[in-house]
């Protein structure tokens, strides 16, 4: 492959750059074609020994593929799974690789999966900028929720699903009725639908979508959270609340669910080395719970990059940017241990780690987990947060923008970033007129950065070609 169209980053650690390239590599070698049997037009990502496609997995590469300058499409797995949709609205969780037939389980018998696909199509509209695939894919996505909505939603306003649609694995979840997580996801879904309204201007979309963000928003703030310990939980089949503390209850953060005030308490908890605080960030469950061990078997008590990921999007919607990123970067040396260990044996990535030392959790008998170099979840991390949290930035190709936010300066930044037809670049670095800062572009786009510790923050047009700009003078 060229590797040339796709973007490079700098930055002062080299391990981080070398698995950021390495990546890619990965994404190279497990990008696999369908076929006329299964029905997948196109190219997926693939994993080691992999039977189905399955639709969050496809999610969360969506996620990263976006940040391949189009060198690998992240739409057409996406795609397959609009092509599956039922006339109910329904899309499952898990097609078969061999023909294209959905595959279901008798503890999940709907095929439901964590809902993520507004939220994706919004991520691809403003990393790629196709306004016209929005329209395309509303009647879809309408379709699909609707379904949610009049099949899993009971009267108290919350979806009640089976757990094993919220991928939790051996967490003990066996009361749980009304999952905090998979409430939050929809949550999310609407909240972006709405979005996709206003970009749409589609007045009617926006304000039905919102309305029914709102309606379970208030009944998981009056249901879901307990003002003692300051979280939220699961609800039992009498909707009372189950004391467990879950990672996944962040997908609250994500859902703009909580107030200020609930969130500082959520936040506090991120930051307790006695419950999700531990080296590595964060457990699945918290460290004070019951259930959690040292010695991690399965989830319980792992740490999963997609996690990672939702909490770190959920505090930066807080103002929580410079504790997202160093946890971002706690996670990737973590990652780099493994996958460059001391002793005399080879090492590789993997689908989830351990909260507190080096290495990976215990297998469960009968459950392929932790699964080895599975991308959906690695590159997550490898390429997604290290873009956006740890170079730190957020590209929009319709509006043109570039918001740059890092805490300090520090030398790194990345090139030939595809923003609408534009390739730009953009690099901090330190010489004797103190740092400066370098872009080239072949088009006018408007670039804004922010440096926390500074208290620094300026927006300028930049021009095409080659320009500088001195932080001492902004």
């Amino acid at each position: 492959m060229n590797r040339d169209p796709i973007p490079s980053i700098l930055f002062y650690d080299r391990d981080f750059v070398d698995l950021y390239d390495r990546s890619w590599v990965w994404i190279e070698e497990h990008w696999k074609p369908g076929t006329e049997e299964n029905g997948i037009k196109g190219n997926y990502v693939s994993s080691e020994n992999q039977k189905t496609i399955n639709l969050y997995n496809c999610c969360l590469s969506s996620l990263f593929l976006n940040y391949s300058n189009q060198v690998y499409s992240p739409f057409e797995q996406i795609d397959f799974f609009y092509s599956k949709q039922e006339e109910s609205g329904a899309i499952r969780t898990e097609y078969s690789l061999e023909n294209g037939q959905s595959v279901l389980s008798p503890d999940n018998p709907e095929g439901l999966s964590l809902p993520l696909l507004a939220y994706v199509e919004y991520f691809f509209y403003h990393k790629i900028g196709n306004k016209k695939r929005l329209k395309e894919v509303v009647p879809f996505l309408e379709n699909y929720f609707e379904w949610l909505r009049t099949s899993f939603i009971k009267e108290n306003g919350l979806f009640s699903v089976p757990v094993p649609a919220c991928l939790s694995g051996n967490i003990p979840r066996e009361r749980t009725v009304y999952p905090v997580d998979f409430n939050a996801a929809v949550a999310v879904n609407a909240l972006y639908f709405s979005y996709i309204g206003d970009i749409l201007n589609d007045q009617e979309l926006s304000f039905k979508y919102k309305r029914l963000y709102f309606a379970l928003k208030t009944r998981m703030n009056n249901l879901m959270w307990d003002p003692d310990s300051g979280f939220y939980y699961d609800l039992d089949e009498n909707e009372q609340r189950i004391p467990l503390k879950l990672i996944s209850s962040y997908w609250t953060m994500l859902a703009e669910i909580p107030n200020d005030e609930k969130a500082m308490s959520l936040v506090a908890h991120l930051k307790d080395p006695g419950v999700f605080g531990s080296e590595n960030p964060f457990p699945s469950v918290s460290l004070d719970s019951p259930c959690f061990s040292e010695n991690v078997k399965g989830y319980c008590g792992a740490v999963l990059p997609s996690n990672i990921y939702i909490v770190v999007k959920g505090l930066e919607k807080y103002g929580e940017y410079v504790f997202a990123r160093e946890c971002v970067i706690r996670h990737i040396y973590f990652m780099l241990d493994t996958l460059q260990p001391d002793e005399n044996v080879t090492g590789d990535v993997w689908e989830a780690y351990l909260p507190t030392r080096e290495g990976v959790p215990a297998a469960v008998e009968g459950q392929d987990f932790p699964r080895r170099r599975f991308l959906p979840q690695v590159c997550l991390v490898t390429i997604a947060l290290m873009v956006e949290d740890v170079v730190g930035l957020d590209v929009s190709l319709p509006r043109k923008t570039v918001y740059w936010t890092v805490p300090s300066l520090e030398e790194m930044g990345i090139e030939k970033l595809s923003l609408k037809r534009n390739l730009i670049t953009i690099i901090s670095n330190k010489n004797a007129r103190g740092w400066e800062i370098r872009l080239e572009s072949e088009k006018l786009y408007y670039f804004t950065i922010e440096i926390i510790d500074e208290d620094k923050k300026k927006t300028l047009p930049i021009p095409s070609g080659k320009c500088s700009m001195l932080i001492d003078k902004l």
